[in-house]
């Protein structure tokens, strides 16, 4: 706290010390920048031919009591994420499992293909996320083998491992999909917590990691250029549980070099917000009598929209949070100089939602 106190009123700062700039060099971020580059281009490129695709097939979002669009809006931008992700990884990637990778993620963005044209059961969707993670686990072994402990690192049982990574993805799926409520709102966020993967992986040294996590930032990036308010595409169940996918496969391989679970503290402090938001809406369906796969319009940024928020002020809230959860994800990681960072985010954050709101009100 001294340093952090020293930084904001005065006196010699942490930006005067040079150690903490060797941690945003150029440099360092060089391996990431092509493949970011590759995939935001393949992306915005791709997403006019899928959006078209998307009305001819008829994956077509109809504006309705929970949708907050005015008129019909294409899905299927998973697709064009994919291919984008696709593309740079299979160029630059220096990953040994990153054919898996994609093979897999190949298997979950087509089955939600269905589910964004027809619509599928809850128990198929979830049959598909099971499918398509145990082909990445058990056929191309990515998956945790090994858990930090107080005593020391354990290995972990064969089942043990299948099971744990199992969860993992099919947790992280289904909260991208819940998350999934308002323009550029999953998009953004998963490429911030795409950004903390490559932060923490600069800082140890995996390149291949860096630069998986650079084309999934692309993709994203590239996808928000038509998704955000008022979007023209929307990513749908292939997109969310695409991205879900990605991310979960990026931290366990990170976790697998590391070979420590306490790696995806820093994935899960970066995703805290929707993942209490998911959990709370488990338990708000169940306690109501209803199945947990039953929409409704109760989420977070539903509530932030009710409040009055537009759903720019909503994305921005969720963006700034997640950054100030990655960035404390980060420091009880190791990497403690970035909670400077996260009081400045928030202030900053803080200050753009207020004078928004000041100059609408005003307007008014």
């Amino acid at each position: 706290m001294r340093t952090i106190s020293t930084a904001l009123l005065g006196g010699t700062s942490v930006f005067s010390d040079p150690t903490f700039w060797s941690d945003f060099s150029p440099a360092r971020f060089s391996p990431a920048v092509v493949p970011f580059l590759a995939a935001l281009v393949c992306t915005a490129i791709v997403v006019l031919p899928v959006r078209w695709l998307a009305f001819r097939l008829g994956a077509v979002a109809k504006p309705g009591d929970r949708f907050i669009h005015q008129h019909p809006t294409a899905r299927l931008g998973g697709l064009a994420m994919y291919l984008g992700f696709g593309l740079s990884a299979a160029l630059f990637s220096t990953e040994p499992t990153t054919l898996g990778l994609l093979l897999s993620a190949a298997v979950i963005t087509t089955l939600m293909v269905f589910d964004d044209i027809g619509g599928v059961r809850p128990l198929f969707k979830l049959g598909f996320q099971v499918a398509a993670s145990l082909l990445a686990i058990v056929g191309f072994d990515i998956s945790i083998h090994f858990v930090g402990l107080p005593g020391g690192i354990v290995t972990l049982a064969p089942l043990a491992s299948v099971l744990l990574t199992l969860a993992w993805f099919v947790s992280l799926q289904n909260t991208i999909n819940f998350l999934d409520g308002v323009d550029g709102l999953a998009a953004g966020v998963v490429a911030i917590v795409a950004a903390t993967l490559l932060l923490a992986a600069i800082n140890h040294g995996e390149t291949g990691i860096v630069i998986l996590a650079g084309a999934l930032i692309g993709a994203c990036i590239g996808f928000l250029f038509f998704n955000w308010h008022p979007a023209r595409i929307f990513m749908g169940d292939s997109g969310s549980n695409f991205l879900g996918f990605a991310l979960a496969a990026l931290s366990v391989l990170s976790v697998a070099k590391g070979t420590v679970v306490l790696a995806l503290i820093v994935p899960v402090a970066a995703l805290a917000i929707p993942i209490v938001d998911t959990a709370w809406a488990i338990v708000r369906r169940r306690l109501r009598g209803k199945s947990i796969a039953t929409p409704d319009t109760e989420h977070l940024h539903h509530r932030l929209l009710d409040f009055g928020l537009s759903p720019r002020e909503t994305v921005l809230v969720f963006y700034f949070g997640t950054a100030i959860f990655a960035a404390v994800g980060l420091a009880i990681y190791g990497h403690k100089k970035v909670l400077l960072g996260a009081i400045l985010l928030m202030l900053l954050g803080i200050a753009i939602i207020v004078i928004r709101r000041f100059r609408r009100t005003s307007r008014g």
